[in-house]
């Protein structure tokens, strides 16, 4: 299953998100989807973005380093 992060163009919290996850999962690779691309994406997820999200598992933002850690510990990161 692929990990993804709901982000949006511009969006200066997940930029940081990003940086939080490559420190704390280097080697994950991430499908970044752009919720503006998408309505339902856009009322779901509007206000809570950055979203890690992995099958049924999600992460809204705000998150920390120990938050990513828990995520990742739950889900299987796709490498």
């Amino acid at each position: 299953m692929t990990t993804e992060l709901l982000t949006t163009e511009g969006c200066h919290l997940c930029e940081h998100a990003l940086e939080i996850i490559h420190r704390v999962a280097p080697g994950v690779k991430l499908a970044l989807v752009d919720i503006a691309e998408e309505d339902a994406l856009i009322e779901r997820y509007g206000e809570k973005i950055p979203v890690l999200r992995n099958g049924s598992h999600e992460l809204c933002w705000p998150f920390n380093f120990l938050d990513v850690q828990a995520f990742f510990a739950n889900v299987e990161p796709s490498k």
